[in-house]
């Protein structure tokens, strides 16, 4: 590729960057069902001309996921990097994920609706990326050394099930097992996190620090907080309960998370 071929690709890729931030930007403000119109003469252009980066508003909608997704990361990897137990870091990426769709509900139903769960679409590809984020963190935590292998454990084996226990020759077969957890996972908390934005400005209706506390508490009780406590037992016999191992029935205080940064193109009331 010649210089110019460079210079033309680099030109069309940022074009293509720039007619995202303001189709997000636009829809944003507009809401959901705003038109490939609408976002072309918010970016001073014409529709044929937003055409040529995407194929239709199909392609647009996944670019737009994409970027939510990149932001999504990001957060995920700053919470993540400073929770110091395994359900801190659970409770977070649950806050980073209605935080996100509380600031910006319109961005999040334009890149979830209309589409099938098929991965090709908008929807499809928005959770396959964010299932693939959350499993990452947890994929480590579905094995156990055995006889100085490593074995994969399923979420329901208990401590003592050998028989539940297969060898891993390498990094599939956790990882596997860790996007089986992640899809239910982000089904889950998809799934309230949905009911909550339809239902929280009526009597009664948890905010959002009590809704992520309680969905925590929730996941925590199922395979991630299981496999924390065999893997504290196996490890060791402690004198005291370890701080991420929780007690029956408790519920985990909601740690304040800061707000992802939000795109310098953006104004403080532009989704973040």
């Amino acid at each position: 590729m010649d210089g110019r071929s460079t210079r033309w690709a680099d030109h069309r890729e940022a074009r293509r960057a720039e007619l995202v931030r303001i189709a997000r930007r636009t829809v944003h403000h507009g809401g959901p069902d705003v038109s490939m119109e609408e976002i072309a003469t918010a970016a001073g252009t014409s529709k044929s001309i937003v055409y040529r980066y995407f194929s239709d508003k199909t392609g647009l909608q996944i670019a737009v996921a994409e970027a939510v997704v990149l932001q999504i990361q990001g957060a995920l990897e700053g919470v993540l990097r400073v929770a110091p137990t395994p359900r801190e870091g659970l409770r977070a990426m649950v806050a980073v994920y209605l935080e996100m769709i509380e600031s910006s509900p319109n961005v999040y139903a334009f890149v979830t609706r209309d589409g099938s769960i098929e991965s090709g679409g908008p929807l499809g590809h928005f959770l396959d990326s964010v299932t693939q984020l959350v499993a990452a963190p947890f994929a480590r935590g579905l094995t156990v050394e055995r006889d100085g292998r490593r074995t994969a454990r399923r979420p329901e084996a208990g401590p003592d099930d050998l028989a539940a226990d297969e060898p891993v020759d390498d990094d599939r077969a956790r990882i596997l097992l860790a996007e089986s957890w992640a899809a239910g996972a982000v089904g889950f908390v998809r799934g309230a996190g949905e009911w909550w934005l339809a239902h929280r400005d009526e009597p009664g209706s948890p905010d959002r620090e009590d809704i992520t506390a309680q969905v925590a508490a929730w996941l925590w009780a199922g395979p991630v907080g299981l496999l924390a406590r065999d893997r504290s037992r196996s490890d060791h016999v402690p004198d005291h309960v370890p701080d991420d191992v929780p007690a029956p029935e408790s519920a985990p205080v909601m740690p304040v998370i800061p707000a992802p940064a939000t795109d310098t193109t953006t104004t403080s009331e532009e989704p973040a």
